[in-house]
């Protein structure tokens, strides 16, 4: 039998520690996160993300991300510079495998990710 999942209240979810952001150009920039579930073959992982404002490169090229932002605002632009798009509360973003590009958070940041490497 497969059970039924229901995640309330993502704004208020705890989250783990924050941490330095691997990928920023922004010194001092934080980000911290939780898994809430991943599916039995692991490729795909559903969790809430949050990050402090700054400049981060990010690269989906293993898998796709799909991205509900919860709170917060940022402009995310494709690699070669063209496409930003500005993203903010009650937005889904879509990250399609293979896409590389930058995130410039403007506000802290909440989101709820999907990430399909299937």
């Amino acid at each position: 039998m497969i059970d039924l999942l229901v995640f309330k209240d993502l704004a208020a979810q705890a989250l783990g520690p924050f941490g330095d952001k691997p990928t920023t150009l922004t010194e001092g920039q934080q980000e911290a996160a939780t898994i809430l579930w991943t599916s039995a073959d692991e490729t795909t992982k559903l969790g809430v993300w949050e990050c402090t404002p700054g400049h981060f490169t990010a690269d989906r090229t293993k898998g796709g991300e799909y991205c509900h932002i919860i709170a917060g605002r940022a402009s995310v632009t494709n690699a070669d510079g063209n496409g930003t798009k500005e993203v903010g509360p009650g937005d889904l973003l879509v990250l399609p495998q293979g896409w590389t590009g930058e995130w410039i958070v403007h506000e802290p940041m909440r989101k709820l990710f999907v990430i399909d490497a299937a």
